[in-house]
This record gives structure tokens, C-alpha cells and sequence, in this order.
């Protein structure tokens, strides 16, 4: 079974300091460290002012950074060949291409806000799989996030609405400089997400709950499924998603559809709308895309009311009715989600998934913990009997967010 393994804080402390000697030949001021997340329902929520409920996984993205004395950042990865190095002033929509985006677009957007900040040099090593629908960006954004801010000594990383403004920063250099239109559920759960809990987000007002997320005291497990398939986000697919969400609500009169209370009065008001882009967006696909939002929105606070209940193993209704939705409504999904969710079900999941913005990328699966081997192994099956490459698997518990996690030399 390909298991996805991740790192201890102290071993991927270890491997970003390690690429910050060998790429600068010095030591860094420190190591900081982001989570991935796995959304557990709630998906396509975020931007439509609705609810949905990640967790941090243990799986995380580690940069080691020092400030220059020059204005200019400098950036490694050991995921990616080239250094890349730009003036601090030069940095922001249009200036900058791939990953460094999201990682120096979070300076331009906190210098965008007034916060001082001069120039830098970093390394990055991540374990939180690349293109697999567990947030890589996010988690890429608010390490960095939290490094600039003690290394600069902005003094937001301390206390819960500071990290708001860090996650604001995060989000604006995913839209406006690495030019992916998401919404703000990814970078929330790295900056807010505490151990053994699920993070509520309500996104139209703010506002979150730490709901008690601790399968194993359950004999449970919540298995990820990497199904390889690729996961982009930037290709226009969710961009035009959000935007037909955005021009209905329009129709509608309300801010968001969270606001929409009865589906098939609002349902039955929708028509044809034609997207900023141009594009042409059909009344029946209009309508598919408002149902899913509305009804993923009522699916979160099911699951919730179950988790709190403590009825965890009746939460796979709802996991199986939000991937039927993601498929056929709001079509997000893919062959290789599709059969990996068959599969898991099949072999005795509770309930399985897509998560993520969908398109490829990863689902998740809600398995006995001794069935944790029975299930993947059904999965991997599955995509071999396809010609499918072979998919990875992890097991997902809530973790805590983005911190230092090396005090450095």
C-alpha cells in the first residue's frame, strides 16, 4: 500500500534547514511550519458565505527564513529546480509566475495593508502531497505567513485576530497574484485549526467553533485516497463555478446563497446568465450549481449535529450525499474520485467523498480502524484493474496550525 508518510516537526525542521545551508550557505533564523487540511463536508461553501469543516493534517510545509539586508526575496524548494529571486517592490498581480506567488504574495499583501516588511531569503521542504487536493498552497502561504510576521516583528501570529489578518493576506496573494479564485476555508484551517478538532467556519460572518474531532477514541479512521489524478485549480473550471454562483445570488437579490431559505422558490427564478468571462451559462446548470451550495450548507450542519451527538458512524449518509452532489451538480468530480469512492464503499467505508475544489485530487473515506489496510487495498485494486497509476493513502487526524517549530542558531 502507498502510504503517504509525514514528517515529525523536528525532521522537517531538520530538512528545511538543511536546504537553507546548502542553497545560502548560513543558517536560518528559524523554521516555520503550515498544515495541510482535508475538508470533511462542506465543499464549494466557502466562497457562496456558507459553512464547511476542515481539519489540519499532520502533514505540513516547512520553510526555513532569514532577512537580508537588501529589499529582495529569494526563494528555494525542494519541490521545484530553480532559485528565484525578485525585489520586494516588484512583487504582486501579474509579476509573478508558479509557486513563488504564493509564497511571496503574502508579503505584497501585508505590505498592501501598511506592515513593513524588508527582504528575505528562504528554503521550503513539504510533505503535504503536491496536486492532491489537501491545500499544498495554502499550507505554502501560511508558513510563510507566520515567518515574515515574527521575523518582522508585525506581531499578528500571537492571538486570533491577528491570524485574520494573516489569513487575509494569504488569500489575496492565492487570488490576486498566484491568480487561483478560491475562497478562504484552506488558509483558515492552517492558521486556526487546533489539535483533535474539526474547525467549523461560518464564511459569512467569521465566526468558528472547534468541534471535537477524535475517531480513534471511536475505533475509527478517516482514510485520504491520492488519487494521482490532476488536481489545477487555475484552469478556469472553479473560476467559472464561482462565478455562476456569484450571478445567480446576483439574480436572486441576496449577498451570497447562503441567504437562499427556499431552494425551489429560488430554484425556479433562475435563468440563463452570461459570466464576466463571456461564457454562456445555461438555466438547468445554473440551477445544479445553487442546489449543491444550498444543500451542502444543510449537509455540514447534519454532520456536525451527529459529531456533537456523538453518532460518528452515521455521518457517512451525508459524506456519500455530498460526493452525489458534487458529482451531478456541481460536476467537479472525475473517474478516478468516482471509482475510489465506489471502491471504499464497497469495502466497508461508512461513507466516502471527493474533497477538495475537486477536478481531480484526493477523496476521503470514513473506515473502521481495523479496516484501515482492507479498504485501501480494495482501492488500490480498483485503479490497477483500470491501468490507473497507483493511488497514495494517509490517515487523516485533526492537527494543530501554522507555528515556529525551530528556534533556530
Amino acid at each position: 500500500m502507498n502510504q503517504i508518510p509525514a514528517w515529525t516537526a523536528a525532521e522537517g525542521a531538520e530538512r528545511a534547514r538543511t536546504a537553507y545551508r546548502a542553497a545560502f550557505g548560513a543558517e536560518p533564523a528559524g523554521v516555520w511550519a503550515a498544515p495541510g487540511r482535508v475538508n470533511l463536508i462542506g465543499e464549494h461553501t466557502d466562497y457562496n458565505g456558507g459553512l464547511c469543516l476542515p481539519i489540519a493534517l499532520a502533514h505540513r510545509t516547512y520553510v526555513a527564513l532569514s532577512p537580508v539586508a537588501t529589499s529582495d526575496v529569494t526563494l528555494t524548494s525542494q519541490q521545484e529546480s530553480d532559485v528565484w529571486t525578485q525585489p520586494l517592490a516588484d512583487i504582486g498581480p501579474g509579476r509573478v509566475d508558479g509557486w513563488p506567488g504564493y509564497a511571496a504574495g503574502v508579503s505584497w499583501a501585508l505590505a498592501q495593508d501598511g506592515h513593513e516588511l524588508g527582504g528575505y531569503r528562504a528554503a521550503v521542504d513539504s510533505c503535504v502531497p503536491y496536486g492532491a487536493g489537501l491545500s499544498s498552497s495554502a499550507a505554502l502561504e501560511s508558513a510563510f505567513a507566520v515567518a515574515v510576521d515574527e521575523v518582522f516583528g508585525l506581531g499578528l501570529g500571537a492571538d486570533h485576530e491577528g491570524r485574520r489578518t494573516l489569513i487575509a493576506a494569504c488569500i489575496r496573494a492565492e487570488n490576486e497574484v498566484a491568480g487561483a479564485n478560491t475562497g478562504g476555508m484552506d488558509q483558515s484551517a492552517a492558521l486556526l485549526s487546533r489539535d483533535g478538532t474539526a474547525l467549523l467556519l461560518d464564511m459569512r460572518d467569521g465566526s468558528l467553533t472547534h468541534i471535537p474531532f477524535d475517531l480513534a477514541a471511536d475505533g475509527l479512521a478517516l482514510l485520504v485516497i491520492d488519487t494521482r489524478a490532476p488536481h489545477q485549480l487555475v484552469d478556469g473550471q472553479y473560476g467559472q463555478r464561482r462565478a455562476t454562483c456569484e450571478a445567480a445570488a446576483a439574480r436572486l437579490g441576496v449577498p451570497t446563497l447562503r441567504e437562499v431559505t427556499n431552494l425551489p422558490a429560488a430554484l425556479a427564478q433562475l435563468e440563463d446568465v452570461v459570466l464576466p468571462d463571456g461564457t454562456a451559462v445555461a438555466a438547468d446548470v445554473v440551477r445544479r450549481r445553487v442546489r449543491h451550495v444550498v444543500t451542502e450548507i444543510g449537509r455540514v450542519e447534519e454532520f456536525v449535529g451527529l459529531l456533537t451527538a456523538g453518532r460518528v458512524r452515521e455521518v457517512g449518509a451525508a459524506m456519500d450525499a455530498s460526493h452525489a452532489s458534487l458529482r451531478d451538480d456541481y460536476e467537479v468530480s472525475c473517474a478516478e474520485l468516482d471509482v475510489a469512492v465506489e471502491a471504499a464503499r464497497a469495502a466497508g467505508a461508512h461513507g466516502a467523498r471527493m474533497t477538495g475544489g475537486g477536478f481531480g485530487g484526493s477523496a476521503i473515506a470514513l473506515v473502521e480502524a481495523d479496516q484501515v489496510a482492507s479498504v485501501s487495498e480494495a482501492v488500490r485494486t480498483a485503479f490497477a484493474e483500470r491501468g490507473w497509476t497507483e493511488p497514495g493513502f494517509l490517515a487523516a487526524t485533526g492537527d494543530g496550525a501554522a507555528s515556529r517549530v525551530d528556534e533556530g542558531e
